[in-house]
């Protein structure tokens, strides 16, 4: 009878954990790791520090240590309402997102050919080769008051709809810019559920609806919350489409904290617009990451 060895029965990772954590792996790991913290940590913590200096008008900033810059944030109404508009108008376009990306990204992985499917992603992928300034620029042409879709309504004699430098074309802006990525992160989540698991659930009797709620839906729940994330996180920090198609009089806070940077030339309240932004934005997402584990790990029980 043969013998088995110990590398064999615990498998080479368990036989060998000097080679897995050797010091030559954590060099590997280490540049990369620096390159991170100058490139992305730097640059964040700078702009933290000089959210909390003082602006004397004709200065860019007067060194200090004072949180007037987030009190005047709390205080000022209009700012609390360009958050809440952004907050709004991201929530919107993501509902949207996933509305429509879902049954898109599960015909591919279930009613179309493979030949077909590859073709059918390439379409979707092809808008994310453009800027979102390219693309938002064509939806000026098509939302405009003369644009494409006036003139199709103009011709059935109907007043055409006023769409462009509204909150409505911010949002279908937006959804055309973040609908493919919410596609992409759900057809690559439902290709790895089992098609087995559904027609063993319609082979007990259980309806269409019924296996999509009961087995698709918990299982990709993963890709749903990853999918969602993604899109909002993009349409609050969207720039080209609110200030593109939203016009002057629709505020969103990333174009807010480019006028307070690069027009009003307050940097110090530009930075905190954008701590504060950010700061929203990772309570949010973190919040729905915590909850969505939690009903996911009650699923799994």
């Amino acid at each position: 009878m043969a013998t088995l060895t110990r590398s064999e029965i615990i498998g080479p990772a368990e036989a060998h954990p000097a080679r897995i954590r050797s010091p030559a792996g954590i060099g590997g790991v280490l540049p990369a790791s620096l390159l991170v913290l100058v490139a992305l940590v730097g640059p964040l913590a700078l702009m933290f520090r000089y959210s909390f200096n003082r602006f004397v008008p004709g200065e860019l900033m007067v060194e200090g240590l004072t949180l007037a810059n987030y009190v005047k944030f709390l205080q000022d109404a209009f700012y609390r309402d360009v958050l809440l508009t952004t907050l709004w108008v991201a929530g919107l376009s993501t509902l949207i997102c996933l509305v429509l990306g879902f049954p898109v990204a599960y015909a591919l992985v279930r009613q179309v050919s493979p030949r077909w499917k590859s073709r059918l992603l390439i379409l979707v992928i092809l808008p994310l080769l453009m800027g979102n300034a390219v693309r938002t620029a064509a939806w000026m042409v098509i939302l405009g008051d003369k644009g494409l879709l006036a003139t199709l309504v103009a011709a059935t004699g109907l007043a055409p709809p006023k769409l462009m430098y509204t909150p409505t074309a911010v949002v279908i802006g937006l959804v055309s810019v973040t609908l493919p990525f919410m596609i992409v992160t759900l057809q690559s989540v439902l290709e790895g559920i089992d098609r087995t698991l559904e027609d063993a659930a319609e082979s007990l009797g259980a309806g269409h609806l019924t296996v999509l709620r009961r087995v698709v839906l918990p299982l990709a729940l993963p890709g749903l919350l990853a999918g969602t994330l993604l899109c909002f996180i993009l349409s609050m920090n969207a720039y080209a489409t609110p200030v593109l198609i939203g016009g002057p009089q629709f505020h969103m806070m990333a174009p807010e904290v480019y006028q307070q940077v690069a027009k009003a030339m307050n940097w110090p309240f530009g930075a905190a617009l954008a701590f504060v932004l950010m700061a929203v934005t990772l309570v949010l997402t973190t919040a729905a990451n915590v909850l969505v584990q939690r009903r996911y790990r009650r699923w799994s029980e």
